[in-house]
């Protein structure tokens, strides 16, 4: 992830101006004229270009004499400077709570998981956040009660189990005192039938170039897994070890309205962040299509696809399978490959959907696989040795392919396996980690596509896309009608 330090004021600024929460942490704004500093998410009025400082770190900001600001608090931003390694913690403990990590393995797991006692997760999160881990869990829980309460029909004892309350009766008590009225007061009857799904609206900034954003992640598809239907997106799916599906599509300029299968009742606070990311819901396309369009290039692209998102993931070693199978050779013959290891080793499921039939094969599954199950699937023995020593790792849980994941780290470790490059950890870092300036140069559909021949070309050119080079990519892939 580039810093304050990597980029042009004008960089910095571009990301100031649309509030991208991807760069909390990396970036910091000092305003000459109140003699304060904030995140680049701070809610406040956007100050003058002219009137900016930048800095990689809250320290530097300080030292050049500006004070904190008390709105958007920079102690709390993710990814402080190593002297700051407790807020850095409480911040990553604090992303695995609103994950569900409480309500899928308890406080006691989540601090063996930091290689902290529970009592030591308790104090460094109450010292940055003023409250304790249950009361952070709480407020999620309480929030998604209100989304199912207000847009669906679910009965009470649905919503207070998805919800993560353990009964109907502590749900009404804990509703009742933090919003001061029972959930049935609260209740809007919803013609959505509870036994054809369970419906979540997620919002987003328009535009949003849906057709395109589905297209892709459908076009590298196995056919089994994910589809179009009638319009929707819909995709089998596994959290832990509940199977299930979902449909999703816009209903609204600014509203995605998913719809998921009733056996994913009691994962859905599991399953908003990573639904999020799948359709990059959080970006500001407005800003990002602004920035892109000063390049003479790149200006008709984003006019011809405004809102282009970058397609994310929700099985991060699906993806790197996917990127692997994808090393030099064309979408359509990785995407055969594919096809075959789903539909010899994922998982069959019954969904509404014709086609729609298989789960994706799990790190595990294919760890505990030899080399000649890969080759008679078309695999060569170099390839099959990559995704033998990946799937291990993502087994083990020693590499993590999620967009909380340290993105640096992460780089080092798939740049360490055998057969895993640059271009396939660039791809990674787009997709499963979310990376919004990852960029593969060596690409040679980016090559052609922005008219270079070599790659060091291509890294001089890109430049001036930062901080949003993944977009780049994917308006020249989408051009092409390549990517991936």
């Amino acid at each position: 992830m580039p810093t304050a330090m990597m980029l042009s004021d004008e960089q910095c600024y571009q990301i100031i101006h649309a509030r991208d929460a991807r760069f909390d942490g990396q970036l910091y704004v000092g305003v000459r004229s109140t003699g304060i500093y904030c995140r680049p998410v701070c809610p406040a009025i956007r100050p003058r270009p002219d009137s900016c400082r930048f800095f990689a770190n809250a320290a530097l900001a300080e030292q050049s004499g500006f004070r904190p600001c008390l709105r958007c608090r920079p102690e709390l931003a993710p990814g402080l400077a190593p002297m700051d390694g407790s807020r850095r913690l409480a911040w990553a403990l604090v992303d695995r709570i609103h994950g569900g990590a409480l309500e899928e393995s308890g406080l006691e797991a989540l601090a063996h998981e930091f290689q902290l006692s529970s009592r030591q997760v308790r104090r460094i999160i109450m010292a940055e956040f003023g409250v304790t881990p249950l009361a952070i869990a709480r407020t999620r829980r309480l929030l998604l009660a209100k989304q199912l309460l207000t847009d669906s029909d679910l009965r009470l004892v649905d919503v207070a189990f998805a919800s993560g309350f353990a009964s109907v009766r502590q749900f009404n008590r804990v509703f009742r005192q933090a919003y001061g009225l029972t959930p049935s007061r609260l209740r809007r009857s919803r013609a959505f039938p509870a036994d054809e799904g369970i419906p979540l609206r997620l919002g987003f900034r328009p535009p949003l170039a849906w057709e395109a954003l589905t297209m892709f992640l459908v076009s590298r598809s196995d056919g089994h897994t994910q589809g179009l239907m009638d319009g929707h997106y819909v995709r089998t799916l596994r959290v832990g070890e509940v199977k299930g599906w979902l449909a999703a599509r816009p209903v609204a300029d600014n509203v995605l309205q998913v719809q998921l299968s009733p056996s994913l009742l009691r994962c859905l606070p599991v399953l908003q962040q990573p639904l999020r990311q799948l359709f990059d819901l959080d970006a500001d396309s407005q800003s990002i299509g602004q920035c892109l369009a000063g390049d003479d290039q790149l200006a008709p692209l984003v006019r011809q696809t405004p809102g282009l998102r970058l397609p994310g993931t929700l099985d991060g070693f699906e993806l790197a399978l996917r990127a692997i199978l994808g090393q030099q050779i064309s979408v359509k013959a990785a995407t055969t490959v594919f096809r075959r290891i789903v539909e010899r080793f994922g998982e069959p499921m019954d969904t509404p959907f014709a086609g729609l039939d298989r789960l994706p094969p799990t790190a595990e599954r294919i760890a505990g696989l030899s080399q000649q199950d890969l080759l008679d699937c078309g695999l060569t023995r170099r390839r099959s040795d990559t995704l033998l020593t990946l799937a291990r790792a993502v087994g083990d849980h020693s590499l993590r392919l999620t967009a909380s994941a340290d993105r640096d780290k992460t780089r080092q470790q798939l740049l360490a396996l055998p057969g895993i490059g640059p271009w396939t950890t660039e791809y990674i870092a787009m997709r499963a980690l979310g990376d919004p300036d990852a960029f593969p140069v060596s690409d040679l559909g980016l090559l052609r596509g922005a008219g270079v021949d070599k790659p060091a070309e291509l890294d001089a050119r890109s430049q001036q896309w930062r901080p949003w080079r993944a977009y780049a990519a994917f308006h020249l892939w989408h051009a092409l009608g390549q990517g991936g």
